[in-house]
């Protein structure tokens, strides 16, 4: 959480470049994609465990992924080489920290 707190103070930067994000439900579960050519390392954070940050799995040249448990709503957001990351999604939300969150919504 530690982490969290000092990137979004001392490294909000939201990148624009040619980044795409959609996912998947696949039974009780969410797969996220993000589509980043230009990144090196992928990390996501969700408020259904604090904010913990999970390696995403490169796919192929361009395609990073992460799979969470897709049964409740949550926010979440990106860590791209080092750099907090939100993609363009539906719901968002602002947090207590002055930046915003993306929001996943089951069944929407």
């Amino acid at each position: 959480m530690k982490k969290y707190f000092l990137l979004s103070i001392l490294a909000f930067s939201v990148f624009t470049g040619c980044a795409h994000h959609y996912y998947r439900v696949k039974g009780g579960a969410v797969e996220l994609y993000l589509k980043r050519p230009d990144a090196i390392a992928v990390a996501f954070a969700s408020s259904l465990d604090g904010y913990q940050l999970h390696r995403a799995e490169k796919r192929d040249s361009s395609t990073w992924k992460v799979t969470v448990p897709g049964y409740r709503e949550f926010t979440y957001f990106y860590i791209v080489d080092g750099v907090l990351f939100l993609p363009s999604c539906k719901f968002k939300e602002k947090d207590d920290f002055g930046t915003t969150n993306c929001i996943y919504i089951p069944g929407l």
